[in-house]
């Protein structure tokens, strides 16, 4: 299984912390070089390790953003 790169470009807020200190994070991240993405997903203190997660395009969140603001 090959190594996976990331640079988190960008901190943009912690949804949630569970009781053993991971958090829920929202960030935009470089995924092996890539084009920077918004990522939601866990991540051990000092970010070491991470669960799965979700990455999305600059229009996805867009799109995301308006579903949002129609059910809350």
């Amino acid at each position: 299984m090959t190594d996976i790169k990331y640079d988190i470009l960008e901190e943009l807020g912690v949804l949630s912390e569970s009781t053993k200190g991971w958090t829920k994070e929202l960030n935009l991240i470089s995924w092996n070089g890539g084009t920077p993405k918004y990522d939601i997903r866990d991540w051990a203190p000092g970010h070491e390790k991470m669960g799965k997660g979700v990455t999305l395009k600059k229009e996805e969140v867009q799109e995301l953003y308006r579903i949002l603001g129609k059910v809350l």
